[in-house]
C-alpha cells in the first residue's frame, strides 16, 4: 500500500491513498480510503473529486465520476472512502475502451485545487480472442476487467491560498515551531505507454511540483 505526504505551506495534506477493490470488473465503482491530516480549522468544506480520462487525443471525453465535499472536518487525522461509479462507456471512444488509461483524484479548497492523484488504469478483455481481428463488437462490458497500477501514483500539490493574511500567517506560525512535513521524494511515472505522453497533461505535467514520498 503507498504512502506518500503533499505538504507544504498548508491548513490539509494527504498522507495515504489506498485503491479498494482491485482489480475489479470495468463497471465496478471506484474506491479509494484517502487519510489526510487538518492542520487547523477550516472555514469550508474539502471538495474531493474523480476524474477519468476517456481518450488520450480529446479532453472532452474525460468524465468527473463523483464530486463530494467532506467537512466540518476536525483537527488532526482523517480517515474515509471516497467511491465513485463506473465510467459511462457511451462516453468513451470505442477505441479507447481498452488498453492503458488514466484515472485521477483531486482535492480543492474554496474552488482551489491544492492536490493531485493519477493513476494508470489498465482495462483488459479477459476472454481469448484473435489479435488479428481484436476483441468482439461490441464489447461484452461485464468480461472487461480493470487493473490500477496502485503501487506507483503520481502526486501533483499546487500553492493556494487557505485563508485571509491573518490565517495565512497562522499557517507560518505552525511551521515555525516545528510542524514541518516529512522530505519529499520527487517520483515521475514511467512514460512507456505511447498513449500516457498524450495524457501527461492530466497527471501533472504541467509545470506544477511533482511528489510522491512512498513506504
Amino acid at each position: 500500500m503507498p504512502s506518500f505526504y503533499t505538504r507544504n505551506t498548508t491548513l490539509a495534506y494527504t498522507t495515504n491513498f489506498a485503491v479498494l477493490d482491485n482489480p475489479a470488473p470495468f463497471l465496478s465503482p471506484f474506491s479509494f480510503e484517502i487519510t489526510f491530516e487538518c492542520l487547523q480549522p477550516l472555514a469550508d468544506d474539502l471538495e474531493w473529486k474523480v476524474l477519468y480520462v476517456g481518450s488520450a487525443e480529446d479532453t472532452s471525453h474525460d468524465q468527473v465520476l463523483d464530486e463530494i465535499l467532506v467537512g466540518p472536518i476536525p483537527v488532526g487525522i482523517n480517515k474515509f472512502v471516497l467511491q465513485a461509479d463506473a465510467p459511462d462507456i457511451s462516453q468513451i471512444p470505442e477505441g479507447d475502451v481498452l488498453g492503458v488509461t488514466v484515472v485521477l483524484v483531486t482535492c480543492s479548497y474554496r474552488e482551489k485545487e491544492f492536490v493531485r492523484v493519477g493513476y494508470y488504469v489498465n482495462n483488459e478483455y479477459t476472454e481469448e480472442y484473435d489479435e488479428e481481428v481484436g476483441p468482439p463488437k461490441p464489447l461484452d462490458m461485464s468480461k472487461v476487467r480493470r487493473s490500477v497500477l496502485a503501487e506507483k501514483p503520481r502526486v501533483t500539490r499546487f500553492p493556494i491560498q487557505w485563508g485571509d493574511n491573518k490565517e495565512e500567517a497562522g499557517i507560518e506560525n505552525v511551521q515555525q515551531n516545528g510542524q514541518q512535513g516529512v522530505g519529499m521524494e520527487g517520483q515521475a511515472m514511467a512514460m512507456e505507454e505511447a498513449k500516457m505522453a498524450s495524457a501527461s497533461g492530466a497527471l501533472g505535467d504541467d509545470g506544477m511540483m511533482v511528489d510522491a514520498v512512498m513506504e
